[in-house]
């Protein structure tokens, strides 16, 4: 099986998450909610990684989530 990581980073300025993948060239997608850029990246990547010439049927998505916030005291 293929596993292919997704990188979900959240965008303070903007307010919205966005994804980006090193393993899958032209995964951009951007949501306001996690949730929902997580389901709209499961339904993208296959059809991507089918336009690449791999075979999503034996993929796996792992998906690491960053969000950077200041710390106050």
């Amino acid at each position: 099986m293929n596993e292919y990581t997704i990188l979900l980073t959240w965008d303070d300025e903007a307010q919205i998450w966005y994804c980006t993948s090193g393993d899958i060239p032209g995964l951009i997608l951007e949501s306001d909610s996690l949730d929902v850029l997580v389901e709209r990246t499961r339904h993208a990547a296959p059809e991507l990684l089918e336009l690449m010439g791999h075979n999503p049927v034996n993929a796996s998505l792992l998906f690491k989530a960053e969000r950077h916030a200041a710390v106050f005291a």
